[in-house]
């Protein structure tokens, strides 16, 4: 894997890390809703599949 890769994963890894700290998952924990959904539901799961979408792109730029 290339060495630009690697440092992309790093930073999505660390920034997920500070996303899914306390304090800041805490902030979405208030009572509302996205069509019918709870807001803390909306952005854990929107959270995790921009990131799994974003480490998609970032390795399949490795292997072509």
């Amino acid at each position: 894997m290339k060495k630009r890769h690697e440092q992309k994963l790093i930073v999505l890894s660390i920034a997920l890390f500070l996303m899914f700290n306390i304090p800041f998952v805490l902030i979405f924990n208030v009572n509302g809703h996205v069509f019918g959904v709870p807001y803390f539901y909306v952005f854990i799961f929107s959270t995790w599949l921009l990131s799994v979408v974003i480490s998609f792109i970032v390795l399949k730029r490795h292997y072509e």
